[in-house]
C-alpha cells in the first residue's frame, strides 16, 4: 500500500468550484428542511407533509450522495464544508434580509425548543410547547402542576400515569443534580452544517437517503470524529423523537444502523467517552426515557410505598422502543476501556442502579382468590423482555470485564452500590420481615446484579465472600423475595393461581426458559444458596416450609388443620418445598462447577428429556445472553462436548410418511452415570418433560437389563463445593430438617393423607445428601450417655445427621383437632417402655413424670423462627421502631368455626434408621425383607460405591442409604443389625404400595377402556346396519372410496380436518376415518358369481365370437329404480363434479352423448394406466394391488359399465364385425364416402378392449373376455407388423417379402411372423404406401439393421403395453393374482396368464410371439381386408399414412425435476430471477417441481380472475395438484384442489435438519430419500392420505 507521503496532493483549481458552491447548496437544503417543518398541531404530526418535503428534496440528497462516491478528495471538501463553523455563522447570520429566510429561521427556533431534557421553572413556555407536542407527561407533572393548560394534548389516562406527583418530583430533582454534563439538559445549540443536518435528519425520523449520505462520509477520519460527537450531542433529542415516532421500528433500525458503525470502534468510543461524557449521556437519557412511564409500586405496602416502577402496559415497553438505546449502551460496554470507566465512576454506578431499580418489582401479580380475572393482561412479555435487554444484557457486558483478580475493585463498587440500592428499595416499600401474601413479581434485577457479581468475585477474582456480604439482617431480607418466587412457582404449578388465567403459567415458564434462566432463576437460587450458607440453618429451613405454606402439615398427628392452604394443594406444595430444598442443596452451577462441566450438565439434561436436533439443542443450552461476551454456542467446545455425550441418529422416514429430522440421543453411558434428575427438574419448562426423561431412563434400564421395574430417579454424586460455600451444608445438619425428615418418614409409614411417592423420594434424597456430606465421624464405640442427659431438646441430641439417625424418639406431644383418633389414647404408664428403646435411650419412661420432658414438644417452626429473627433484629438495631409487627396468622390461631385443638401424646419409639427399615418392609410388601448386605460380604463396607445400588426403585434407595449410614459409623451399623435381628413388629395396616397401586390402577383403567371400546363398537355396528338397510337393497353392500378420476383421489387419514369441505361433499368414512368424497356401491353377490364366471367350457372360438356379438347387440336398458342404481348414478355425478372441466370434455360437442361416453371410458383407462405406473411401469413384480390397498376398480367398472351400456354403438360401425368377419360387399361400402372411418390398423387396441368390455352386460364371462382379447391380439399383432414394414428400408422390405412368401403355404403359416410380415408388405405395396420418398424421421429409423431376433423383440415390445393393461383388467374383473417374473419373460408370462398361449406350448427357447395368435377367420384374408383400408386412406392422405403407423407406445414413467446437490445453486439462480408474466422479482418465488415453471407465490401481480399464480398453475399443470419449492424458505408446499399443506423440506443441513425460512443460514444438501418419498406420494396420489395438516388456500397462493 502507498504511504501517505507519496500521494500527490489535489490540484487546488480542481476543487475550487465545489468549495464555492457546496456551502450554498447545503444551506439551501437546510432552508428547505426548515421551511417544510411545521411543529405538529395538537393531534398527530403530519407525516404526509414530511413525506412530501422529503420527496421534493430527493434530487438534492441524491446529488450529495453521488458526490460522496467521488473519492477521498471530494469527501474532504464536503467534510470541510459540513464542519466549518464560519460558513455556518456567515450564512445563518444573514437572516434579516428577506422575510422568507426570517420565517424559516423562526421555524427552526421553534423546532429547537423541545430538544433539551431539562424543564426549569422559568421556561414555562417551553414546557407548554413540549406538552403540546406530546412528549414527556411526567416532566410537566414534575412542575407540580404549575401550568394551567397542562393537559391539552394528552389523553386523560396518560395524564394520571403517576398517581403521586410528589414521587415524580423527588425523582426528577435527584436526577438533574446527578448529571454532570449540562449540555444535554439544555436546548441544542448548532455551530455547523453537520449539526443542523443531523438535527433535521432526526426531526424527519431518519429518512433513508439522508442516513446513507451521512454514513457514506465516514471513511474520512475528521468527519468520523466530528459526526460521532454530533451524534452524541443529539442523543437525548434522538430519544425524544423516537418516543414520539409512529414508525418506531423503522426508526430504531436506522438509529442502530448509524450507531453501530460509530460505537463499535473502541478507539472512537473511548475518545467520545472522555471528551463528550458519552456514558453520562447514555445513562441519563435511558433514565429519562423510562421516567415517562413510571407508576407507583404496589409491592408489599400498597398505600405507603414510595417505590416507583415502569408500567409494562406502556407503548414504550410493549413495543421495545428503548431497544436501540440499550443496544448502544451494551455495544460501548463491550469495550474494555469504556467499561473500566463505567465501573470506576461511582456517581454513574449510582445512577445506573437507580435505573435498574425502576424494573425491580415491575409487573406485580396479585393472586385472584374469588373471581376469575376478566381480562388476561399480556404485559409480562414486555416485562421479561425489558429485564433481559435493559438490565441483564448490560450486566453480562460488565461481568465480562471482571474476569481477573486485578478487577476486584470494580466488583466491590458494583456490589456496594447494588446493596445501597437494595436497602433503599426495602425502605421504599416499607419492608420489615414478612412478604405480603398472595403477591409475586418475577423481576428482581437488583438481587440478580448482586448475585452475579458475588458469583464472579468468588469464581474469577478470588475475593473473600464474607468481605462483600452484608449483615445478617440484610441477608434475611435478601432471601425473602427470591424465596417467594420459588414458592409461587410451586403454587402456580399446583393450580392455586388458576383464576389469574393462563398468563401466570406463561410467566412461570418464561422464568425458567432457556433464554432467561441464567439471568433469572439461576442467580435467584445462587443468592438463596449464599443466604443459606450464612444464616442460621434452622431459621432458613423453617422459612422455606413457611413460605411454601406446609408448616401445618408437618405434624405427627394423622389429622391437622392448615390455616393457609386447601388440603387439595398440600401434597403438591410439600413436593415443591422438598424439591426446592433438593435443588438448593445439590445445584452447583455457581458453587464450583467449571464452564465445561456446566455445559455438559446442561446438554445432558436437555438430551435426557427428549432427543434433540442440533439447532434446538443450541437454542436450549442457556448461553450468556450478551452477544459480545465471547461465549458463543457453536464454538468448538459445544461440538466436542456434543460428540462426547450424544450419538447422532440420521433422519428417518416412518412408514406413515412422517419425516424425522437428524437427532442427537444420549449415549448409554450418560444414562448410566450422568443422568441427573435435579438438573432436569430445574430446566424443564413443561412438567411433562420430567416424566418424559424418567420414561426414557426406565426404557434404557429395561433395554440394558439393569433394572426391570419402575425405577426411581437415580442419585447423582455432586461436584465438590467451593470452600466459600461450605456453610450451605449446615442445612443438612440442623435439627429442624431432621425433625421434618423424621416426621415425614413416620407419616409415610403410617399412610397419612396427602403424601406421595415423590415426597418419599425427595426425603430419601435429602438424607442421602446429608450422609454424603457428614462433617465428622463420631468416636466409634463411645455411647455418649452424658450428652443425652444434658440435652433438653427432646427431639435430637445434636446437629449431625449420622448420629441423629440412630436416635430413638419415644413419645411426641402433638396438637390435634378434638375429633382426631389420637385423642382417645391415654398417656402410657411409666413402665411400658420397649426394651429396644431402653437399650438406646438411657432416659426411659420415668422421664415422663419430670414434666413430660421426655416427650418432644409441639414443634412450631414458625415460633422458633420468630424468636430467632427477633434476636437478630434486636441485636442489630436498638431502635424501638424496628420491632417486628405482630403477625395475625400465628400458627395455631385457628378460625373459630374449626374444631378446637387439643394436646395428645403419641407413642412413637422409632429412630430414622428403624423407620427406614420398616419402610423397606412396606415397599417390598414382605416382613423382614431387609437383610444387611455386610453379613454376607464385609467388602461392602470398604467400597460402598457399588453399581448394584445405582439404579433401582425405593427399596434400592433405602438399602443404599442404610449401607452409607453403616459405613459412616459403627454404631449405626450395630443398631441396624439389632433392629434386623428383632422380630419386626407387624407393619402398620398396609395399603397397597404405590407401585402396586400403579399397576392395579393401570389394569383397572385398561379394563374400563376395553369396556368402553366394546360399547362403542357395538353402537357403531348397529348404526352401520341401519345405514346399510336404508341406503341399499338388503343384499347389496357399500364400500367408501376416494374417486380416482384423473387422480382426484381424496382419501386421507385425518383427525385434524382443517381443509375439510362439507359443501363439496367431503366426509370421513365412518369405518376407517379416511377422508372420502363418494360412496361406491358393491355389486351384490359378486364373489359367489366370480367362480361361476370362470368355468371353462369347450365352446369353439367361432361360437364365442357369435355370443360376444349377440351380447353386444343387446341394448342396455335403463335398470329399474333400485337403491343400487340410484347409488351408481350418484357416484357418476360425484366423479364428474370432482374432475376439472377440461378433462370431462373430449369431443367437439361438450355435453353430447359421445362426450359422456368418452369421459367414462377415460376414467377406466386412466385408473388402469395409473395402477401400472404405481407398479413401476410393468407387471414383473406381480402380486395383488400395490400399496396394499384394497382396490375398488371392480366396483368402479360395474358403475361405468352400467352407464356406458346405455349408449349403443351403431352396428354398422361396431368394430367387432370388422375384426371377426370378412366384408362381402366391399365395393358398395367404399362408394359411400360421406363418413370415412378410421382404418382398423390405426385404432388403439387398448381402447377397443375397454369399450368392448364396458358395453357388454355385466358381470362378464371369463371365456367371453378371453375371446375378445384373442381377437384384439390379432389386430395388435398386425399393427406391429405394419409399423415394422414402414420402419425398415426398401431393400429390407423386398428381402422379408420374399423370404416370408415361402412360408405362407406351410401348415402354420398363420402363426409365423415371417409369413404374416411378407403378406402385410405385399398387401401394403399395392397402394401408394411405399412410393413416397422417405421422410427424414423415417430415414433415421430405418438405418438400423434388423435380424430375426431383433424383429421378434420389437414385436413383443410393441404388444406389451396392451398385454399389461389387459392383465390388470382381468385381475380386477375376475380376481386371481398376477404372476411375477423376470423382465425378459414378461411377454410369455402375460400371454400365458391371459390364455393366449396355446396349451400345447412347451419349450420357451423356440417361442415366438406369433404362436399366440388365434385367427377367427383365415389370417391372410383378414390382413388383406385391413391393409386395403390403409391403401385407400393413403390415396387421400399420403403424407400422414406412415407417421400414424409408427406410434411408439412406450412412455417414460412420471418423475419430478432433478434437483442439484447443494441448495445454494437453486437459491442463487432463482432468488433474483424475474417472473416471466409480470417481469418483476417476486417476493416469494417458487418453482413447480413437476415442470420447472417459475411462479410468484401469493403474487397479486400475476393474479387472474381472483386466482393467484400457483393455484392457477396447479390446475393447468397437475389437474389441481401442484408441488412447489419455495425458494426463500427451502420448503415444499402441496396444493390439492382447494386445499394446501406444507410438506416439509427435501434439503437438510449437515446435522440432518431442515432450515425452514432459511433462518439459520446453514448450507443445505439434498436428501435423496426424502425426495423419493415426495415423488412416491405424488405418483401414488397419497398426499391427502399421508399429510395431516391441510388448510384452505382461498385461491391466494
Amino acid at each position: 500500500m502507498k504511504s501517505s507521503s507519496n500521494v500527490p496532493c489535489v490540484p487546488k483549481d480542481l476543487l475550487m468550484m465545489s468549495e464555492l458552491v457546496l456551502p450554498q447548496f447545503i444551506f439551501s437544503l437546510i432552508q428547505y428542511l426548515r421551511e417544510g417543518y411545521n411543529e405538529p398541531a395538537l393531534d398527530l404530526p403530519s407525516e404526509k407533509d414530511l413525506h412530501r418535503i422529503l420527496q421534493m428534496l430527493e434530487p438534492h440528497v441524491s446529488f450529495l450522495e453521488d458526490l460522496t462516491k467521488m473519492g477521498g478528495a471530494m469527501r474532504s471538501v464536503l467534510t470541510q464544508v459540513l464542519t466549518n463553523q464560519q460558513f455556518y455563522k456567515d450564512l445563518s447570520s444573514g437572516v434579516g434580509e428577506n422575510a422568507c429566510a426570517k420565517k424559516s429561521h423562526e421555524k427552526y427556533l421553534i423546532a429547537l425548543k423541545g430538544s433539551g431534557l431539562a424543564f426549569p421553572e422559568d421556561k414555562l413556555a417551553c414546557g407548554m410547547q413540549e406538552q403540546a407536542s406530546g412528549t414527556s407527561t411526567l416532566a410537566i407533572q414534575g412542575l407540580a402542576g404549575a401550568t394551567t393548560t397542562s393537559g391539552q394534548g394528552e389523553s386523560s389516562d396518560e395524564e394520571d400515569q403517576d398517581g403521586s406527583q410528589g414521587v415524580g418530583k423527588r425523582k426528577r430533582v435527584k436526577l438533574s443534580s446527578s448529571t454532570k454534563d449540562q449540555s444535554i439538559m439544555d436546548v441544542l445549540k448548532h455551530k455547523c452544517f453537520l449539526e443542523e443536518l443531523l438535527f433535521w435528519t432526526i426531526k424527519y425520523e431518519f429518512p433513508q437517503k439522508m442516513v446513507t449520505f451521512l454514513l457514506n462520509m465516514l471513511p474520512d477520519q475528521d468527519y468520523k470524529i466530528a459526526f460521532t460527537k454530533t451524534f452524541v450531542q443529539h442523543y437525548a433529542f434522538i430519544m425524544k423523537t423516537l418516543k414520539k415516532s409512529h414508525e418506531s421500528d423503522t426508526m430504531s433500525n436506522r438509529i442502530v444502523h448509524i450507531s453501530v458503525q460509530l460505537f463499535s470502534n473502541e478507539e472512537l468510543a473511548r475518545q467520545v467517552t472522555e471528551e463528550c461524557q458519552l456514558l453520562d449521556i447514555m445513562v441519563t437519557v435511558l433514565l429519562y426515557m423510562m421516567e415517562s412511564c413510571l407508576i407507583k409500586s404496589e409491592l408489599q405496602d400498597e398505600e405507603n410505598s414510595l417505590h416507583v416502577v415502569v408500567n409494562c402496559g406502556e407503548a414504550l415497553l410493549k413495543n421495545n422502543t428503548y431497544w436501540p438505546l440499550v443496544s448502544d449502551f451494551i455495544n460501548i460496554l463491550s469495550h474494555q476501556s469504556v467499561a473500566k470507566k463505567f465501573l470506576e465512576d461511582h456517581s454513574l454506578l449510582v445512577t445506573w442502579m437507580n435505573f435498574v431499580s425502576f424494573f425491580q418489582g415491575m409487573n406485580l401479580n396479585k393472586r385472584e382468590l374469588n373471581e376469575h380475572v376478566e381480562f388476561e393482561s399480556q404485559t409480562y412479555y414486555a416485562a421479561f423482555a425489558a429485564e433481559l435487554e435493559a438490565c441483564a444484557q448490560p450486566m453480562w457486558g460488565l461481568l465480562s470485564h471482571c474476569k481477573v483478580r486485578e478487577t476486584q475493585e470494580y466488583t466491590r463498587n458494583v456490589v456496594r452500590y447494588c446493596l445501597e440500592a437494595l436497602q433503599d428499595w426495602f425502605d421504599a416499600i416499607n419492608f420489615v420481615d414478612e412478604p405480603a401474601p398472595n403477591q409475586v413479581t418475577f423481576h428482581l434485577p437488583l438481587h440478580r446484579y448482586y448475585a452475579m457479581f458475588l458469583s464472579k468475585a468468588v469464581k474469577c477474582q478470588e475475593l473473600d465472600l464474607d468481605s462483600i456480604l452484608p449483615d445478617q439482617e440484610m441477608l434475611m431480607k435478601l432471601m425473602i423475595h427470591p424465596l417467594q418466587i420459588q414458592a409461587s412457582l410451586s403454587e402456580i404449578h399446583s393450580n392455586m393461581w388458576v383464576r389469574n388465567g393462563l398468563q401466570i403459567k406463561g410467566q412461570a415458564m418464561t422464568y425458567v426458559q432457556s433464554h432467561f434462566c441464567n439471568s433469572m432463576i439461576d442467580p435467584d437460587i445462587y443468592l438463596l444458596q449464599v443466604c443459606a450458607s450464612r444464616l442460621d440453618p434452622d431459621y432458613f429451613i423453617s422459612s422455606v416450609f413457611e413460605r411454601f405454606k406446609v408448616v401445618d402439615l408437618l405434624t405427627m398427628a394423622s389429622q391437622h388443620q392448615n390455616t393457609v392452604l386447601d388440603s387439595e394443594h398440600e401434597r403438591s406444595m410439600l413436593e415443591g418445598a422438598l424439591t426446592f430444598l433438593v435443588i438448593l442443596l445439590s445445584l452447583r452451577v455457581h458453587l464450583g462447577m467449571t464452564d465445561d462441566e456446566i455445559l455438559r450438565a446442561e446438554m445432558v439434561a436437555q438430551l435426557c428429556m427428549n432427543d434433540r436436533t442440533h439447532s434446538s439443542l443450541l437454542d436450549l443450552i442457556p448461553e450468556n445472553p450478551n452477544p459480545k461476551s465471547g461465549i458463543v454456542p457453536g464454538s468448538l467446545s459445544f461440538e466436542s462436548m456434543l460428540s462426547a455425550v450424544a450419538d447422532f441418529k440420521a433422519p428417518v422416514f416412518e412408514p406413515g410418511g412422517s419425516m424425522q429430522q437428524g437427532m442427537y440421543t444420549p449415549k448409554a453411558d450418560i444414562w448410566d452415570k450422568e443422568f441427573d434428575p435435579v438438573m432436569v427438574i430445574l430446566r424443564t419448562v413443561y412438567r411433562r418433560d420430567v416424566q418424559s426423561a424418567m420414561d426414557r431412563y426406565t426404557a434404557f434400564l429395561k433395554q440394558s437389563g439393569k433394572f426391570p421395574g419402575n425405577p426411581w430417579p437415580p442419585y447423582k454424586k455432586r461436584t465438590p463445593l467451593h470452600p466459600s460455600y461450605k456453610g450451605l451444608m449446615k442445612l443438612l445438619h440442623c435439627k429442624t430438617l431432621h425433625i421434618v425428615l423424621f416426621t415425614l418418614l413416620y407419616k409415610i409409614l403410617m399412610d397419612h393423607q396427602n403424601l406421595s411417592e415423590h415426597v418419599l423420594c425427595m426425603v430419601l434424597y435429602l438424607i442421602e445428601l446429608g450422609l454424603e456430606d457428614s462433617p465428622e465421624q463420631e468416636s466409634d464405640e463411645e455411647d455418649s450417655v452424658g450428652e443425652h442427659e444434658r440435652c433438653h431438646d427432646s427431639w435430637f441430641p445434636d446437629n449431625n445427621l449420622v448420629s441423629n439417625m440412630r436416635h430413638f424418639i419415644n413419645y411426641v406431644r402433638v396438637r390435634v383437632p378434638e375429633t382426631a383418633p389420637e385423642v382417645k389414647r391415654e398417656p402410657p404408664a411409666s413402665t411400658s417402655s420397649d426394651g429396644l428403646a431402653s437399650s438406646q435411650s438411657p432416659r426411659r419412661s420415668k422421664s415422663l413424670q419430670r414434666e413430660n420432658s421426655g416427650t418432644a414438644q409441639v414443634f412450631s417452626l414458625v415460633a422458633e423462627r420468630r424468636k430467632k429473627f427477633q434476636e437478630i433484629i434486636n441485636r442489630n438495631s436498638s431502635e424501638a421502631s424496628q420491632v417486628v409487627r405482630p403477625k395475625t396468622s400465628m400458627k395455631w390461631s385457628a378460625p373459630g368455626a374449626t374444631p378446637q385443638l387439643t394436646t395428645a401424646i403419641l407413642e412413637i419409639k422409632e429412630s430414622i434408621l428403624s423407620l427406614l427399615i420398616k419402610l423397606h418392609h412396606k415397599l417390598s410388601g414382605k416382613q423382614n425383607s431387609y437383610y444387611p448386605p455386610w453379613f454376607d460380604d464385609m467388602e461392602v463396607l470398604i467400597q460402598p460405591e457399588i453399581p448394584k445400588y445405582s439404579h433401582g426403585d425405593g427399596m434400592t434407595a433405602v438399602e443404599r442409604i442404610l449401607l452409607k449410614a453403616a459405613v459412616q459409623s459403627r454404631l449405626n451399623k450395630r443398631i441396624i443389625e439389632e433392629i434386623c435381628r428383632k422380630v419386626t413388629p407387624p407393619v402398620p395396616p398396609k395399603k397397597i404400595s404405590p407401585a402396586e397401586k400403579k399397576t392395579l390402577d393401570k389394569e383397572e383403567r385398561r379394563q374400563k377402556a376395553r369396556e368402553r371400546q366394546q360399547k362403542l363398537l357395538a353402537e357403531f355396528a348397529s348404526r352401520q346396519k341401519s345405514f346399510m338397510e336404508t341406503a341399499m337393497d338388503v343384499d347389496s353392500e357399500i364400500s367408501p372410496s376416494g374417486l380416482s378420476s384423473f387422480g382426484t383421489r381424496l382419501t386421507r387419514n385425518d383427525q385434524v380436518l382443517q381443509g375439510f369441505s362439507v359443501d363439496k361433499g367431503e366426509f370421513t368414512c365412518p369405518l376407517c376415518r379416511q377422508f372420502a368424497n363418494s360412496v361406491l356401491p358393491c355389486y351384490p353377490g359378486n364373489n359367489v358369481e366370480r367362480s361361476l364366471l370362470q368355468c371353462h367350457s369347450n365352446k369353439s372360438m367361432q361360437d364365442l365370437i357369435k355370443e360376444v356379438e349377440e351380447l353386444q347387440e343387446q341394448l342396455g336398458t335403463f335398470p329399474s329404480e333400485t337403491n343400487l342404481s340410484k347409488e351408481m348414478e350418484s357416484v357418476m355425478k360425484d366423479i364428474k363434479s370432482t374432475t376439472q372441466k377440461k378433462y370431462t370434455d373430449y369431443s367437439k360437442t361438450p355435453g353430447s352423448p359421445d362426450n359422456d361416453f368418452l369421459f367414462m371410458y377415460s376414467v377406466a383407462r386412466t385408473n388402469l394406466e395409473l395402477e401400472l405406473v404405481h407398479r413401476g411401469g410393468n407387471l414383473c413384480l406381480g402380486g395383488a394391488s400395490t400399496a396394499g390397498k384394497r382396490s375398488c376398480l371392480n366396483q368402479l367398472f360395474h358403475v361405468l359399465a352400467m352407464h356406458m351400456r346405455l349408449y349403443s354403438i351403431d352396428s354398422a360401425y361396431n368394430p367387432w364385425r370388422k375384426l371377426t368377419q370378412l366384408m362381402q360387399d366391399r365395393n358398395s361400402r367404399m362408394s359411400s364416402e360421406e363418413l370415412p372411418e378410421v382404418p382398423v390398423l390405426y385404432r388403439d387396441v387398448s381402447s377397443l378392449l375397454l369399450i368392448q368390455i364396458l358395453t357388454m352386460p355385466q358381470p362378464l364371462c371369463k371365456e367371453h373376455f378371453t375371446c375378445i382379447v384373442k381377437v384384439l391380439f390379432t389386430l395388435l399383432y398386425t399393427q406391429a407388423l405394419a409399423a415394422f414394414s414402414v420402419k425398415c428400408s426398401a431393400e429390407d422390405r423386398v428381402a422379408w417379402k420374399n423370404s416370408g412368401a415361402l412360408k405362407k403355404n406351410t401348415s402354420n403359416g398363420e402363426k409365423s411372423w415371417e409369413a404374416l410380415l411378407s403378406h402385410v408388405i405385399s398387401e401394403l405395396s399395392k397402394g401408394k404406401m411405399f412410393e413416397e420418398g422417405e421422410t427424414e424421421e423415417l430415414a433415421m429409423v430405418s438405418s438400423s439393421v434388423w435380424s430375426p431376433d431383433s424383429i421378434e423383440c420389437y414385436l413383443q415390445q410393441f404388444c406389451l403395453p396392451f398385454l399389461r393393461i389387459t392383465c390388470l383388467l382381468q385381475h380386477h374383473l375376475f380376481g386371481g393374482d398376477l404372476p411375477s417374473c423376470q423382465e425378459d419373460e414378461e411377454f410369455t408370462v402375460l400371454t400365458n396368464c391371459l390364455g393366449l398361449l396355446p396349451s400345447s406350448f412347451q419349450s420357451p427357447h423356440q417361442f415366438t410371439s406369433a404362436s399366440c395368435l388365434e385367427w377367427p377367420v383365415p389370417a391372410f384374408n383378414m390382413i388383406s381386408q385391413w391393409c386395403l383400408e390403409l391403401a385407400s386412406f393413403a390415396d387421400r392422405h399420403a403424407e400422414q399414412v406412415k407417421v400414424l403407423l409408427i406410434q411408439e407406445p412406450k412412455w417414460d414413467l412420471p418423475c419430478l425435476l432433478q434437483l442439484p446437490e447443494n441448495y445454494n445453486t437453486i437459491f442463487q439462480y432463482y432468488h433474483r430471477k424475474t417472473c416471466t408474466v409480470c417481469t418483476k422479482v417476486p417476493k416469494d418465488p417458487a418453482v413447480c417441481l413437476v415442470c420447472g415453471t417459475f411462479v410468484c407465490l401469493k403474487g397479486l401481480c400475476c393474479k387472474q380472475q381472483s386466482y393467484c399464480e400457483c393455484v392457477l398453475h396447479s390446475q393447468n399443470c397437475g389437474a389441481g395438484t401442484g408441488i412447489f419449492l419455495l425458494i426463500n424458505a427451502s420448503v415444499i408446499i402441496i396444493i390439492r384442489g382447494h386445499r394446501f399443506c406444507l410438506w416439509g423440506s427435501v434439503y437438510l443441513d449437515a446435522h440432518g435438519e431442515e432450515d425452514r425460512d432459511l433462518r439459520r443460514g446453514k448450507p443445505l444438501y439434498i436428501c435423496k430419500e426424502r425426495y423419493k418419498v415426495l415423488e412416491q406420494q405424488w405418483v401414488s396420489h397419497t398426499f391427502d392420505h399421508i399429510n395431516k395438516r391441510w388448510g384452505p388456500h382461498y385461491n391466494g397462493l
